[in-house]
């Protein structure tokens, strides 16, 4: 079985995750809902922040309001400053507890039989906390009654009472919201180990993944700070706990603008860059209101609110349907960063938008739930979009090492042919003149001698002869420009030379096979090109085996004339491949090696490439690229 890659293996699972992910969500929100519900309540306002529980006990049922289970949190009327709750218990054990999902008010307390069995002086913030009261096994079937002096939202209970056993009702209460801290400080962690990494990188990705941290940090500190769980752990630094709030996410909103220009450009007209300034402005602006409410002991409590709640929400809106609507533009246009961060973005903003309308629509006094979810996605997007950054540059890194390779390759098999280049030159003329004249004299003697001398004067000559084979091929390779340069047809030419050596291909047991196409023209000497191939195509003759086959084919692209040299014959290893070109290097039992760099020399001042593809017992490709010429 293969396996797959290990792209569509990270894939795989990061496709797994997303879909867990909702379910996860859907199961922290709803698992674990025990006990029995209270669904009648009834209500009484008071004028005065003083409470008297046997005075709430005696007043007469007409001044008390019915409230059913369904109904918001109520608004008090003028001149009313604090509120009773009472509602009757059901049957009980020693080990119970009442759970409320949301409570709106200030300095909670519960009384059962005018005995105080719960006491709260924090506030609740960020539009109502869950409130777990334990009971004990005398409080069964009897009324309960809850008084709060009235907060800024109000007083009131949404959502569910439930009475149960203490310890489904707790692992309830800690299970739904102590995943909030869970993933907020995994955040803060995953944050903190990028910023150590940071300073190992290299300047140009120093930008890209500090507002990626930046990002992870805010998000983290947003999850933590606005988990209901939050208040069990701190009861004293309610304050300490919004301010954190506010500044992760004044420094959330430009820091995301800012990575996403990063990732896909400044936009049209520089929108995106526009709107990112705007963003450093406000949230510089906010956090200066911020500390001027704080230096002055809270007393801006409402133009904050206004600034940091009502203003920034609907900026938060703004921000993600615009950025939104980038992002799903580039994707279109088939960028790949940007389907992946459209897919975690659409689902973060979707459930961000919907849940800040849900919330300025019930004003102020909806609990966001689904956003962080929403965050998650996006979060693992934006860690993909990154890593598919690193993986690019490391690609880069490797192809960059081996083109630097290649080029070392080149240098010094450049340098080579240039030393021999030179030694031919200086060498093969002074050489070849005394070579004729000494062939000449042993001819004229063995016109003269008897038939034993002649046969070691006709040696002698046939070796003389192969030295002059070599020195002109040292000539050739010395100078293989091409002296006159024709317009040639390529097809012809192949033909000529495939003429020529059929009958050396018959010879050893082969056949050679042309697949031409018609009006291939190139620039060049075509005496020079038949030289080439001629020996390329003789080296795949000298390589046949039985039932050997070489097929010659010639076709044209857009930019190129490519011919194709293909044998099946014995073929060559990888580290034979390496070599071939070398200066005095071959195969052959009599070869020089010279041929192959002649042809090499004549492809080069052509301005053609040629490429050799070949393994072991199995033949070999030699792949010819010429330039088109401009008449083609």
């Amino acid at each position: 079985m293969k396996l797959p890659s290990t792209k569509t293996a990270a894939a795989i699972i990061m496709l797994l995750l997303l879909i867990a992910v909702i379910p996860l969500g859907i199961a922290m929100e709803w698992a674990g809902h025990t006990g029995a519900v209270v669904t009648m309540r009834e209500l009484k306002w008071e004028d005065t922040d003083l409470h008297d529980i046997q005075e709430a006990v005696a007043t007469p049922a007409r001044e008390w309001i019915a409230v059913h289970a369904h109904t918001s949190g109520q608004r008090p009327p003028a001149g009313m400053t604090s509120a009773w709750l009472r509602f009757s218990l059901p049957r009980t054990e020693a080990n119970s507890a009442l759970l409320i999902d949301k409570v709106y008010g200030d300095n909670l307390k519960g009384y059962v039989d005018n005995r105080l069995i719960y006491d709260s002086s924090q506030t609740m913030n960020y539009s109502g906390n869950k409130v777990l009261i334990p009971l004990s096994g005398q409080d069964s079937a009897k009324e309960l009654y809850l008084w709060s002096s009235v907060g800024s939202e109000g007083f009131g209970v949404e959502g569910n009472i439930r009475v149960g056993s203490y310890d489904k009702l707790l692992s309830f209460y800690v299970k739904q919201d102590l995943v909030d801290l869970m993933i907020g400080a995994s955040l803060i962690f995953i944050g903190g180990a990028l910023m150590i990494c940071l300073f190992f990188l290299k300047l140009e990705f120093f930008s890209g993944v500090f507002f990626l941290i930046l990002i992870l940090i805010s998000f983290g500190v947003l999850l933590i700070t606005y988990s209901p769980f939050l208040p069990l752990v701190i009861r004293s630094h309610e304050r300490l706990t919004g301010l954190c709030f506010d500044l992760a996410l004044f420094t959330l909103l430009p820091a995301f603008t800012v990575y996403f220009e990063q990732l896909f450009g400044p936009g049209k007209r520089g929108m995106t860059s526009r709107f990112r300034n705007f963003q450093l402005v406000y949230s510089l602006f906010c956090v200066g209101v911020l500390v001027v409410n704080a230096a002055l002991s809270f007393r801006l409590d409402d133009l904050y609110s206004f600034i940091s709640v009502d203003v920034t929400g609907l900026l938060i809106i703004v921000q993600f349907l615009y950025l939104l609507f980038l992002s799903l533009s580039y994707a279109r246009k088939g960028d790949k960063d940007a389907v992946i961060f459209s897919i975690g973005f659409s689902v973060f903003a979707v459930l961000s938008v919907s849940e800040l309308i849900f919330y300025y629509s019930s004003a102020e006094r909806y609990h966001l739930y689904w956003w962080k979810w929403g965050m998650v996605l996006f979060v693992i997007s934006l860690i993909v979009i990154l890593g598919r950054r690193f993986a690019g540059s490391h690609e880069k890194a490797v192809e960059y090492s081996r083109e630097l390779e290649k080029f070392n390759n080149d240098l010094q098999r450049s340098e080579k042919m240039e030393i021999i280049s030179e030694l031919a030159a200086s060498v093969a003329h002074e050489v070849r003149n005394p070579l004729q004249v000494t062939r000449g004299f042993l001819q004229i003697l063995g016109e003269r001698s008897g038939k034993k001398e002649k046969e070691y004067l006709q040696m002698a000559m046939e070796e003389l002869d192969r030295a002059s084979v070599i020195i002109t091929d040292f000539l050739t390779f010395a100078k293989p420009g091409v002296d006159t340069v024709d317009l040639f047809e390529v097809s012809g030419e192949l033909r000529h030379v495939t003429g020529i050596l059929v009958p050396l291909a018959n010879l050893q047991g082969g056949a050679i096979e042309l697949h031409l196409q018609e009006d291939l023209q190139v620039l060049g000497s075509s005496a020079k090109f038949k030289q080439a191939f001629i020996n390329l195509i003789k080296n795949s003759i000298e390589s046949l085996q039985d039932e050997g086959l070489i097929i010659v084919t010639a076709w044209k692209t857009s930019r190129h004339i490519v011919i194709s040299v293909q044998d099946n014959g014995e073929g060559m290893k990888v580290s034979e491949l390496a070599r071939l070109g070398e200066p005095y290097y071959s195969n052959k039992t009599k070869g020089t090696g010279l041929g192959l760099m002649v042809t090499f020399r004549i492809i080069e001042a052509m301005n053609g490439t040629i490429e050799f593809q070949s393994r072991k017992g199995e033949g070999t490709e030699v792949i010819v690229k010429l330039p088109v010429s401009g008449n083609n």
